[in-house]
Formats: structure tokens, sequence, C-alpha cells
């Protein structure tokens, strides 16, 4: 594998663990899987206002991302919510995440907006159906 090619497997690579571990915590809310919402081994109840549609934006905005399909749109969204968790929720309690447990929204919501800054990268669904002039737009 050339040096050239590097960047993009590490994108890809970032883009699906990132994906496949927000769809998993999603999963774990909505479904009770996993342990559970909290650890409860129980899901959220349904449509519960904010926890049902975090978890639902968890759930299907990570596989989107794991697809690489519209990939742009749903790491937005993603980070959003990931930022509405992190001062709605944790920043009240204390401004640091350390001291809050907010690490891990501040990470997830970086990390998405990263994502949609970078774009999928040339191994996903949107470069597949939208070619590779797409993603070369997406890239300069």
């Amino acid at each position: 594998m050339s040096n050239g090619r590097l960047p993009e497997l590490t994108t890809t690579l970032f883009r699906l663990v990132l994906g496949l571990l927000f769809t998993l915590h999603g999963a774990s809310s909505l479904f009770g899987a996993f342990g559970g919402a909290r650890g409860t081994g129980r899901a959220v109840e349904f449509a519960a206002w904010p926890g049902w549609w975090a978890a639902l934006i968890q759930f299907v905005g990570g596989l989107l991302v794991v697809a690489g399909l519209g990939t742009r749109v749903a790491a937005l969204i993603c980070s959003g919510s990931m930022a509405y968790a992190y001062f709605v929720v944790h920043q009240p309690m204390s401004l640091l995440p350390l001291n809050n447990g907010g690490e891990l929204a501040a990470m997830f919501c970086w990390s998405f907006l990263l994502i949609a800054v970078l774009g999928p990268g040339a191994w996903s669904l949107d470069a597949l159906l939208f070619g590779r002039k797409a993603d070369a737009r997406s890239t300069s």
C-alpha cells in the first residue's frame, strides 16, 4: 500500500469504528441489548424525550455512517445530538467533561464533526452510488 492511500484507509477505518460504536450505543437504549440503557438491561421507553429520540439518532445515524450513505448529513446530525447531550445533560453539572461525565458525548460530537467535514471517503456507498467525481469534489 502506498503512503498516498494511507490517509484514505485511516479515515475509512475511523468512520467505520465510530459509526459502529455509535450504533451499538443506540441499540443498547432502543432494544435493551448489550446491557440496556445505562446498564439497566432494559430499553428506553418508546418515544420518551429525549432518551428514545437520542437512541434513534445513534442507531440510525451510526448505521448510515458505517455504510457511508448520506454520511455528511448523518454525521452532522449525530454531532449535533452529542452537542445537545453535552450542553443540556452534562455541562450544567460542571464545566469540564472530566468532572461532569461528558467525555463520551464530547468525543462523539467532535469525531462526527470531523467525519462531516472530511466526508465518507472512497470506500463508502456514497462514493459507489455517486461515483468518484462526487467524492473528489467533497475532498477539495
